[in-house]
């Protein structure tokens, strides 16, 4: 897969994320019926005055990797074989992780998005592991 289809894919996980953020917001502000109320929308697991920004720090964090595969440049354009392996094996734990919370606690809010980003890791670290020199370094390095 191209970097730009990558890049592509990563935006549309990331846009699903930011809708997730933003009805959040919604939620908890103005009560709307046409939302599920603001409880269903996170766990409680941390508050939401550090949630909130937490969640803006990955919407940008997650935006910049998206842009520089999109335009074919920048730090994370390309970086090996080993990060593509790191986010394979971490983003692997992280959804497997939310299969168990999900057995657990049922489908909810918060899971449905966990294995968004979850996902969004998988993609970009199987275009690194695709995407690098045989003996693991970045075709930029």
């Amino acid at each position: 897969m191209s970097a730009r289809t990558t890049s592509l894919i990563l935006w549309v996980l990331l846009l699903l994320f930011f809708v997730r953020v933003l009805g959040q917001i919604v939620a908890a502000i103005w009560s709307p019926s046409f939302l599920p109320p603001m409880d269903a929308w996170y766990s409680g697991l941390m508050p939401y005055r550090f949630l909130l920004p937490s969640q803006l720090v990955i919407l940008l964090f997650f935006a910049k990797i998206a842009s520089d595969l999109y335009r074919g440049q920048g730090y994370w354009f390309e970086r090996g074989k080993q990060a593509g392996s790191g986010l394979l094996l971490f983003g692997t734990i992280y959804f497997c992780a939310m299969i168990v919370r999900f057995w657990v606690q049922g489908l909810s809010i918060p899971v449905v998005f966990h294995w968004v980003l979850a996902s969004f890791l998988l993609v970009l670290g199987s275009y690194y592991r695709t995407h690098s020199l045989p003996n693991g370094d970045s075709p930029l390095a």
